[in-house]
């Protein structure tokens, strides 16, 4: 059994697909027995980003972060994100002449350029730094594989795919609702960047459904009274409305994967995108959904040609397990 270090600047109480993720994945290898350190931003002082409220920047003194790693004695080395916590470990690990591994989860070029007006080539310039040295950059789809390799990161790249808890996320009857169908879902940060004022633009009968918070809620909520906003849901409920809905919606066009899309899938939902990374390694059967660059189209073609019973079996190929066993594949010994 090996002893597995993970640093991460995305944890609890953050809701986020890295944090599902990460949460899963090392539960799941302590089960199978394995000694597994996360070193993550609660017990550290933190810095609140104005742009970008909910997800703060800790701090750690270097010293802490250090005593740690030489405490743990780790066989393997994970950073998964490219924050102060994964730039500690990084350079600790340079130090040592430890390899490590990475993980590519977020589109930060494109949100900074957003959300602050950061030049992209100046992130990407960083990331590839950041991921340079690693003995493998995890990855989890084919496109994105190829648009990194493009923008010329160097580092070996590595399939770590997503998975679905299908007892949760699975077909359920639909039930009465008080709202006019098709029931149109979204699930996830309600922030600009997320695309989702795209789909609260949609001209389409029925209802529109937003599960999530963030900083865009309440100006949204007032120019958008004909959709309803629930709010954070997790667990069962979270399932409920999964399997409630008629049809998924992801605007995004900057995600690397969307694990909402799998979950949607698992749930006997047909997903309408645009043709991007992730959805288009996920969406790749008529019956699955649809993906246009107008997204109102991917919405009526979704509503016509969407089976729910291919999308739940499709769903279903998308396990922890499976999820897992890719991660411990990828690590590499620390000497």
């Amino acid at each position: 059994m090996a002893r597995i270090l993970i640093a991460t600047d995305a944890w609890h109480p953050q809701v986020s697909g890295v944090v599902r993720t990460l949460d899963t994945t090392s539960r799941l290898l302590r089960e199978q027995g394995h000694t597994v350190e996360v070193i993550e931003p609660t017990p550290y002082p933190a810095l609140r980003v104005p742009f970008y409220p909910e997800i703060p920047l800790a701090l750690p003194r270097p010293g802490r972060i250090y005593e740690r790693m030489c405490q743990f004695r780790p066989d393997h080395v994970h950073i998964s994100t490219e924050g102060p916590i994964g730039l500690l470990v990084r350079r600790f690990c340079t130090r040592m002449r430890w390899r490590f591994t990475t993980s590519y989860h977020t589109r930060f070029p494109e949100y900074l350029k957003k959300l602050a007006r950061v030049p992209e080539a100046l992130t990407y310039q960083f990331l590839k730094w950041f991921h340079g040295p690693s003995a493998c950059m995890m990855v989890a789809t084919p496109s994105l594989e190829a648009e990194l390799v493009a923008r010329g990161f160097r580092a070996p790249i590595r399939r770590w795919s997503r998975g679905v808890d299908l007892g949760l996320f699975r077909p359920r009857p639909k039930p009465d609702m008080e709202y006019p169908r098709p029931v149109l879902l979204y699930v996830g940060r309600v922030s600009h960047e997320k695309g989702i004022g795209d789909f609260l633009k949609l001209k389409t009968a029925g209802t529109k459904l937003v599960v999530g918070d963030g900083p865009a809620r309440a100006e949204l909520e007032r120019e958008h009274p004909d959709a309803t906003f629930l709010g954070y849901r997790k667990g069962e409920p979270l399932g409920e409305v999964y399997a409630a809905a008629d049809l998924f919606v992801f605007p995004s066009r900057t995600d690397t994967f969307g694990i909402v899309l799998i979950e949607a899938l698992a749930s006997g939902l047909p997903v309408a995108a645009y043709p991007v990374t992730g959805p288009v390694d996920i969406v790749t059967r008529p019956e699955l959904g649809a993906l246009n660059d107008a997204l109102s189209v991917a919405v009526s073609q979704a509503l016509a040609e969407g089976s729910p019973q291919a999308c739940a079996e499709e769903g279903a190929r998308y396990t922890w397990a499976n999820c897992t066993a890719q991660f411990l594949s990828n690590l590499a010994p620390v000497r």
